[in-house]
């Protein structure tokens, strides 16, 4: 959605926003929203405001959405203290939701679900793994069982390797 030309982001938002509606009803869900609605004016470096145009342009689309409210808009971030403020009135994005993080049961069934298709060994405790990873998003132990998965076919490639530089030894 953001480029480096002038212009062209405000266009690109334009251009969502008129599919969006082509299209109702629909849903346009915005990933990351702090990226494209921080505080205006905080842009430091910024090249003359591209991010407060952006923002702008954002504020009149949502404004000129008809009253029949069939195009639902929803934004996600792990910042909402640096979004902007005119982001979060009434008729805009005007409900806020926490979601938090995990408890320990969700992140033992988070691993579960992330494992279920991998071979565990015996010894591995699924409700130790749950209580260390306490503060984690699901996101972040996703990783951690992927980086796991990862190390462990590394690990038995060069097992692997060793046995039979053994046997050929």
């Amino acid at each position: 959605m953001l480029t480096m030309w002038f212009g062209e982001s405000e266009a690109n938002v334009r251009e969502i926003f008129d599919k969006a509606r082509g299209s109702a009803p629909c849903v346009l869900f915005f990933d990351e929203l702090d990226f494209i609605a921080t505080q205006r004016g905080s842009s430091v470096g910024d090249a003359r405001g591209a991010a407060d145009r952006v923002l702008n342009q954002l504020l009149t689309e949502m404004d000129g959405m008809s009253a029949k409210k069939t195009v639902f808009i929803i934004g996600a971030t792990n910042r909402p203290d640096i979004i902007d403020l005119a982001l979060l009135r009434p008729g805009r994005l005007d409900q806020l939701i926490y979601i938090p993080l995990p408890d320990e049961n969700s992140r033992s069934h988070i691993i579960k679900a992330c494992l279920r298709k991998s071979p565990i060994s015996k010894d591995v405790d699924i409700r130790a793994l749950a209580n260390y990873t306490q503060g984690f998003s699901g996101a972040d132990i996703t990783e951690i069982c992927q980086r796991a998965c990862k190390y462990a076919i590394r690990e038995n490639i060069e097992k692997g390797a060793t046995n039979q530089k053994l046997s050929n030894g």
